[in-house]
């Protein structure tokens, strides 16, 4: 609408970074605030505010009290849309600040990377993710979710039970990204190439999905669109620096002209 203001396009909120990891958090806001959010707040650690503040001016930050790691969240319930995970590493402080976020909010939460490896070390907390929520993991943070593979079938089949059992969304990244929905129902996504194998790829598509959470769209819409974009914004940066020579960077540059194609 021509009349719309920030307002209506949601806040969401960001978990991410660490001491060493802060470009994770970094590309995650570049790619939240990318998908349309009309208002971004970043929880990163203390030491991360200069690195957040210069890079993505636009983000609102929230300091952590611990310099080096998140370790707390501060009423999550304002938020339309909560993603954690680029970036947070292992220390018991990030597992206690994704304990606390899992205990309060109780709307669907896009959880990837660091958060999925501390749900996969506690399987407690795996009984407390608000439903609809979203799982992002790579083949290998899959298997530390949910065993190991004999082949693909069987890991597709291992993602449609976890996402029924959770009542959660699995997004199996890989060569055609898997969606699997807690109804039972499986997509397989058609954009994307190899040369989005590199590092920092899937902050850029936690980004995305908060941002699209937070404006509205159901845990799966979300999902799809989001996935379906990422790929493609991955497929144009291909198109103009190569598959070898393309980084993360590139794909969030290259979200506008996704929308632009999809809207044409």
């Amino acid at each position: 609408s021509r009349f719309a203001h920030k307002g209506h396009f949601g806040h969401a909120l960001l978990l991410a970074g660490s001491t060493g990891k802060m470009g994770a958090a970094v590309l995650a806001a570049r790619a939240c605030l990318r998908s349309g959010a009309g208002l971004l707040s970043f929880h990163i650690p203390g030491n991360g505010l200069m690195i957040l503040q210069t890079a993505v001016p636009e983000a609102m930050a929230i300091p952590d009290p611990h310099p080096d790691s998140v370790s707390s969240v501060v009423n999550p319930e304002k938020y339309n849309a909560v993603g954690i995970g680029p970036g947070i590493g292992l220390s018991p402080e990030s597992s206690d600040c994704l304990k606390s976020l899992l205990d309060r909010y109780t709307q669907p939460v896009v959880i990837d990377a660091d958060a999925l490896n501390i749900l996969a070390t506690d399987k407690g907390l795996q009984e407390i993710i608000p439903a609809g929520s979203i799982l992002t993991p790579h083949p290998k943070e899959f298997e530390r979710l949910a065993g190991v593979s004999e082949n693909d079938f069987d890991r597709l089949h291992k993602a449609s039970e976890l996402a029924a059992r959770l009542k959660v969304v699995i997004v199996l990244k890989g060569h055609h990204t898997l969606i699997a929905t807690p109804g039972g129902l499986c997509y397989f996504n058609n954009t994307g190439n190899a040369g989005m194998a590199t590092a920092g790829s899937g902050d850029v598509l936690t980004g995305v999905l908060t941002g699209l959470l937070a404006q509205g769209y159901s845990p799966v819409e979300a999902a799809w669109l989001g996935v379906y974009l990422h790929g493609l914004a991955g497929d144009i940066a291909a198109r103009e620096k190569s598959m070898e020579a393309m980084i993360a960077g590139d794909i969030v540059e290259q979200l506008g002209e996704a929308f632009l194609r999809l809207q044409g």
